[in-house]
């Protein structure tokens, strides 16, 4: 029996509880080929594989209702924070909000298939006010049929993961640096997709400040709102502003005048959807567009000073 093999037959219910928990509080640890391993090992009578089935949907149970709560108390703040730390492109947040609202609580039985949806779901049922019960029952269907899929393909595949389980333990300690080189690319490779999707917006901001005396001005901008009909639901609206996303934008861009001062503003990490809909203006001549620095949180604060110094 191999040392690796003897290994995960000790500790694969640990190794799997601590690696999908991991992965479903948002890090970016694939948990996946985990259980796939222990399928292989299931399927040879080596590993029990209920056990390891019920691992799994303790560790997505215990960080989707950890998330789930936190939505619940926090809303937009631990989506963008989600957002973060995951390493998922900064479009993630607005991207899945609108896929939750067609489908509802309905939409955590697949979300775990679907990357940056799977951490957003829990979170964005909170915020949205889904009752606890609807989201354990969901839940714990998403969570038995994402895990149950992966053990079910070990099995299934179980002498390709035996050959590569022998391969890893020929290679002894190199097998171990192998794997962690590969994680190690993994994490890279997603910090580098985050950082050049930033790079491809560059797109001119305006501060708060700049947006408080414009609208002081004998010519007030015309504000757009650029949030998911979701986050419009979670959050007030700048009063004034035009949500983009509620009409045809080729229709609002006909019904404004070119030479007036556009500000756009969104609610998600570093002003992404905003400079998105920022660069469209520009691309049909507005070329007073710019993205809002700080989006709706920038409006917000600035609102609660002026408030205060009153």
């Amino acid at each position: 029996m191999s040392h690796l093999v003897y290994l995960i037959q000790t500790y694969g219910i640990f190794i799997v509880f601590g690696t999908v928990l991991l992965e479903q509080i948002g890090l970016p640890i694939p948990a996946m080929p985990m259980l796939i391993v222990a399928g292989a090992l299931a399927a040879g009578g080596e590993i029990n594989p209920l056990a390891c089935l019920a691992a799994s949907v303790a560790a997505c149970l215990i960080s989707d209702y950890f998330w789930f709560k936190a939505g619940r108390f926090y809303g937009k703040r631990v989506l963008r924070l989600l957002c973060k730390i995951s390493l998922s492109p900064d479009y993630c947040v607005s991207q899945t909000e609108d896929k939750f609202r067609r489908w509802g609580a309905k939409s955590l039985v697949v979300a775990k298939f679907v990357p940056g949806f799977n951490t957003v779901a829990p979170p964005l049922s909170g915020a949205m006010g889904v009752t606890t019960a609807v989201f354990f029952a969901y839940s714990i269907a998403g969570a038995v049929l994402w895990s149950a899929v992966g053990i079910v393909l070990g099995m299934l595949f179980r002498d390709g993961v035996a050959d590569l389980l022998n391969a890893l333990e020929t290679m002894g300690g190199f097998a171990l640096m192998g794997l962690l080189t590969l994680l190690a690319a993994f994490v890279l490779y997603k910090y580098v997709e985050r950082q050049r999707f930033r790079r491809s917006l560059p797109i001119e901001r305006i501060s708060m400040a700049e947006l408080a005396g414009l609208l002081d001005s004998a010519a007030p901008p015309v504000i757009i709102d650029a949030r998911s009909l979701t986050a419009q639901q979670l959050e007030q609206a700048i009063p004034g502003s035009l949500p983009f996303a509620r009409c045809a934008p080729g229709e609002l861009m006909a019904s404004l005048d070119r030479e007036r001062h556009i500000v756009v503003y969104c609610s998600c990490p570093n002003d992404v959807t905003a400079a998105q809909v920022a660069r469209q203006f520009i691309a049909n001549g507005f070329q007073r567009a710019r993205a809002l620095e700080g989006g709706l949180d920038a409006w917000n604060r600035h609102q609660a000073a002026a408030a205060t110094s009153v």
